[in-house]
C-alpha cells in the first residue's frame, strides 16, 4: 500500500510540475456590422432570409391599373421635359405650356404658371388633404 501511495504521489508531483501555458482569449466578431469580416455579410444574410417566415404581401395590379400608371408616368415625363426645355430657353412652338395650365393626375392637381418672364412656377396640390408644394424653376435662356 505504501508503494502504491508513492506512485500516486510521484504521478501527482510530475503532473503539477509541468508549467501551465495559456494565452488571452481573443474575440473576433463575425457580423460585419460589429467589426467582423465584410465577406461574412452574404452568408449571414442568406441564413437570416432562410429563417425568415414572413413574406411581404403581393399586390398585383390589373391591366387597367397598369395602363393608367403608364399613362400617368408618360404624361408627367412630358411635362417635366417641356418645363426643362422652357427653362433653358428652347422655343417650343406646340408646347402644352404656351399659356398657364392646370392638369389633374390621380389625387394631385398640377398648375404650371409660365406667364412670368424670370421663372416657371409649378404648384402641386394634393386634393385629398389640400397640401401644396410650390416649385420655382428659373429661366436660363
Amino acid at each position: 500500500m505504501d508503494g502504491k501511495m508513492k506512485k500516486i504521489a510521484l504521478i501527482i508531483i510530475t503532473i503539477l510540475s509541468f508549467s501551465a501555458s495559456a494565452t488571452e482569449i481573443i474575440y473576433t466578431p463575425i457580423n460585419p456590422s460589429f467589426g467582423g469580416n465584410p465577406l461574412n455579410a452574404n452568408m449571414l444574410l442568406s441564413k437570416a432570409q432562410a429563417q425568415n417566415k414572413h413574406k411581404a404581401p403581393v399586390i398585383e395590379k390589373g391591366y387597367a391599373e397598369q395602363f393608367q400608371d403608364s399613362l400617368e408616368r408618360t404624361y408627367l415625363n412630358r411635362m417635366v421635359r417641356e418645363i426643362t426645355d422652357m427653362a433653358f430657353g428652347e422655343d417650343i412652338e406646340d408646347s402644352i405650356f404656351n399659356q398657364d395650365s392646370i392638369f389633374m393626375s390621380g389625387d394631385y392637381q398640377i398648375e404650371v404658371i409660365t406667364s412670368t418672364t424670370d421663372s416657371i412656377t409649378v404648384k402641386i396640390t394634393n386634393i385629398l388633404d389640400d397640401s401644396v408644394v410650390i416649385i420655382e424653376v428659373p429661366r436660363f435662356g
